[in-house]
């Protein structure tokens, strides 16, 4: 069978979905492609940034969301080496929560085949279509994370704060979704004896219960109490930043978005973020493109002139974006790699002169608006 649609979305994640809700409220209707056959339920927190907020503003669906998470105060910077704070800033002015011809042939494996004049790659770090577009491989770095939660039933009691924690060679955060549930990570470097833990909870979580340095018992309840099906450990990855200047983000009437596009490391807290500024400007572009082909539709020629405009359409969008995902992905590797660096020396310097800058750099990167989804 052979299905012709105007937009193919591959991927429900953040992208794939901001992208469709865009467009939706905007009139125009898109295909949204999964490969799940069901809702699933493993995963993690990510933390929403005021960007974020702008832009599911946007798409109006901001307030729905506030109403289920608590609006954080600020960020703690606390060096496990001394135990004591290096840094507090302060989230004042900032929103920030815890959450063939013109057409392209897509092929599924019912044997369906998508006729679509524009394709939209959300497919995650793994994606077909980044392939396609000649992108390699995110590569491996030489970090791990492990990631977590806990409901306390009777409320935990902390302040909505992020709570950040590094040093020998660890960095590590517990943050409050909720009056209840708090999400929690940890970043490390694996030595070859490390290397199976991720197959073993028991051992995961004793290990970092290890690493944790001299930290509060409360904060330190928040590991030992974790339930060992709530813990994910997985390997970062991340896409060289110099491949976005230079690679296709989009190819005629095709393109990527979200981690399909930049993948990175969570060291700023931006990667759901930044993939809801592309699926909101992604929206933006696309409406304007296809309102202008609605005005040819009675050309001779309007199929060429409309696979022209929404060529043009995402060839705005990857003009858009570029710089912000090479921003995104180089400042994230720079803070991941000071923050979990060891030595005294380095120490020294991120905690007693750096922490500041470290934690002003995530209100900055925040700080960025990806525009309105009005279309002139």
């Amino acid at each position: 069978m052979e299905v012709v649609e105007d937009i193919v979305i591959v991927g429900t994640g953040i992208a794939g979905l901001t992208t469709s809700v865009g467009l939706h409220r905007l009139g125009i209707r898109s295909l949204v492609l999964e490969s799940s056959d069901r809702l699933r339920t493993t995963g993690f927190a990510f933390t929403m940034w005021t960007n974020a907020w702008k832009a599911l503003d946007a798409i109006s669906i901001g307030d729905v969301l506030r109403q289920k998470h608590n609006e954080l105060s600020g960020i703690l910077t606390i060096s496990v080496v001394s135990g004591l704070s290096t840094s507090e800033i302060s989230f004042k002015d900032h929103d920030v929560r815890c959450d063939a011809g013109f057409f392209k042939s897509i092929h599924l494996s019912d044997g369906t085949i998508l006729k679509s004049k524009v394709l939209i790659g959300c497919d995650g770090v793994n994606s077909n279509v980044a392939k396609f577009m000649g992108f390699s491989k995110p590569a491996f770095l030489s970090r791990s994370a492990i990631r977590g939660f806990i409901d306390f039933k009777d409320g935990h009691g902390f302040e909505p704060k992020f709570f950040q924690f590094f040093g020998k060679g660890v960095r590590y955060g517990v943050i409050p979704c909720d009056d209840h549930i708090v999400y929690w990570f940890f970043t490390y470097s694996p030595s070859p004896q490390d290397k199976d833990i991720e197959e073993d909870p028991v051992r995961m979580k004793q290990f970092v219960l290890s690493k944790l340095g001299k930290v509060s018992d409360k904060i330190r309840a928040v590991f030992e109490n974790t339930d060992l099906n709530s813990m994910l450990c997985s390997p970062l990855r991340f896409r060289h930043p110099w491949e976005l200047l230079w690679g296709n983000i989009s190819k005629d009437n095709v393109c990527v978005a979200g981690d399909a596009l930049h993948p990175m490391t969570p060291d700023l807290g931006q990667g759901g973020c930044s993939a809801i500024e592309d699926g909101l400007v992604l929206a933006r572009v696309l409406a304007e493109g296809m309102r202008e082909n609605s005005k040819s539709v009675k050309q001779e020629n309007a199929e060429e002139i409309e696979y022209q405009r929404i060529k043009a359409a995402l060839g705005k969008f990857a003009k858009e974006r570029r710089w912000r995902g090479f921003d995104l992905i180089s400042t994230a590797y720079m803070v991941g790699f000071i923050q979990q660096s060891d030595g005294v020396l380095m120490n020294f310097l991120r905690d007693n002169i750096m922490a500041k800058f470290l934690a002003r750099t995530l209100l900055n990167k925040a700080s960025f608006d990806c525009g309105k989804l009005i279309v002139s």
